[in-house]
């Protein structure tokens, strides 16, 4: 199997299963507990924050653990509008995020509009990058968070983070970045870009499933979503330790190999899309989204023709290469991804976006791999659509 999935999840790192392993069978007791068990917990969740907070550059004191990404994201967008909050700033009741948000953001943002709240969504352009001028509009003395992501989870496109921190805070409001995407990816740290809150992911970088972190700006308080007087009372509830060691462990690792492993990735993206470029296809028919903007090193979104992803991601599997469907978060993907809508794609042409993304283990032979099994099982299938177009237009 040639697994080129890895912006939906990645393999635990076996640093991490280690970890685990310790945390479940050895030092189990609670962290919060005062007797010699508890404070070894302890002492293994503070080895874990400092881990985490190395990779993200941020501080030990700035890290909440969260059970994920959605966790934080949540704690975030609501922490925002919480009656203390809203107390203090009762004007500040609007926020502000991407049209291109992850699924569950743009839920979220959909409940609160629902409850009275306004919410604004800032416009990206054919290459999926974010309209800094109508974000400039868009921001104003009303709004209390602007919340993005690092990088889109499809397309892989980055967003321009040190600019809108500089237009949020110009205004009063804070900068939420969901930095899921972007962690063991790129080289971005939370010091360096303005950002008022960050969240993560740990099953991005290879670590655990169920575990996640939102840091939150040294000096900035924040409301907590669970009441408890863990993590400094920003989130209850007796601590996942065996997650978050694991957490910690593939941060650890993810730091040491980080600046080798953008440049491995970036490298073999290049000689997967010029395999893309030269296949022997009906002219414009392979289609690569995003293409000329600035990227993740990892990640592809192609069209290939007005083939449905579904088919696509079908005969890859066949022939033993894993990827996914643009609309993978959207209703199994059997729904038009809404990122390539927001694009400018058709109903029908955002039905078809197949995301290839590759990870730290990815391979030279892998993406040749892939080349081949795209030539020999998704161009005939390109190739019979435009004898059939062809044929239709000599009908008509």
């Amino acid at each position: 199997m040639i697994y080129l999935d890895h912006n939906a999840t990645t393999a635990v790192a076996p640093e991490a299963v280690a970890a685990m392993h310790q945390a479940l069978d050895q030092v189990w007791a609670n962290p919060s507990s005062t007797h010699e068990p508890g404070q070894a917990a302890r002492r293994l969740l503070a080895t874990a924050r400092a881990q985490v907070a190395q990779l993200l550059g941020c501080r030990g004191d700035e890290l909440v653990f969260t059970s994920g990404a959605t966790e934080s994201n949540h704690t975030a967008l609501l922490g925002a509008l919480d009656p203390r909050r809203l107390a203090q700033a009762p004007q500040r009741r609007r926020l502000v995020l991407s049209a291109v948000e992850h699924p569950s953001m743009l839920a979220l943002a959909q409940r609160l509009r629902a409850a009275g709240f306004p919410v604004d969504l800032i416009a990206v352009d054919a290459a999926g990058r974010l309209d800094l001028d109508q974000a400039r509009a868009l921001i104003g003395p009303d709004v209390a968070l602007v919340s993005v992501m690092g990088a889109n989870n499809e397309t892989g496109v980055c967003m321009p983070l040190t600019e809108l921190a500089a237009m949020a805070h110009a205004q009063g409001a804070l900068l939420h970045v969901d930095a899921t995407q972007r962690v063991g990816k790129s080289a971005l740290r939370f010091a360096e870009n303005g950002a008022d809150l960050w969240s993560v992911s740990a099953h991005k970088l290879h670590g655990p499933k169920g575990i996640g972190a939102l840091v939150i700006r040294k000096g900035l308080s924040w409301p907590s979503l669970f009441e408890g007087r863990q993590e400094r009372a920003r989130r209850g509830g007796t601590e996942n330790l065996p997650g978050i060691v694991g957490f910690g462990a593939a941060a650890e690792r993810a730091a040491r190999t980080l600046d080798e492993d953008i440049a491995q990735m970036a490298a073999l993206r290049q000689r997967f899309e010029s395999g893309l470029h030269h296949l022997p296809a009906p002219a414009g028919t392979v289609h690569l989204y995003g293409a000329h903007a600035h990227r993740l090193a990892n990640t592809t979104l192609v069209r290939f023709g007005s083939l449905s992803a579904e088919r696509v991601l079908l005969a890859l599997e066949r022939a033993g290469v894993i990827a996914s469907s643009g609309a993978a978060c959207s209703a199994g993907g059997n729904q038009p991804s809404h990122v390539l809508l927001a694009m400018g794609a058709s109903p029908q042409h955002a039905l078809c976006g197949v995301r290839f993304s590759l990870g730290r283990d990815t391979t030279a032979d892998d993406i040749d791999a892939a080349i081949e099994a795209i030539h020999r099982h998704v161009l005939p299938l390109l190739q019979a659509e435009a004898a059939e177009a062809a044929r239709f237009a000599v009908t008509v």
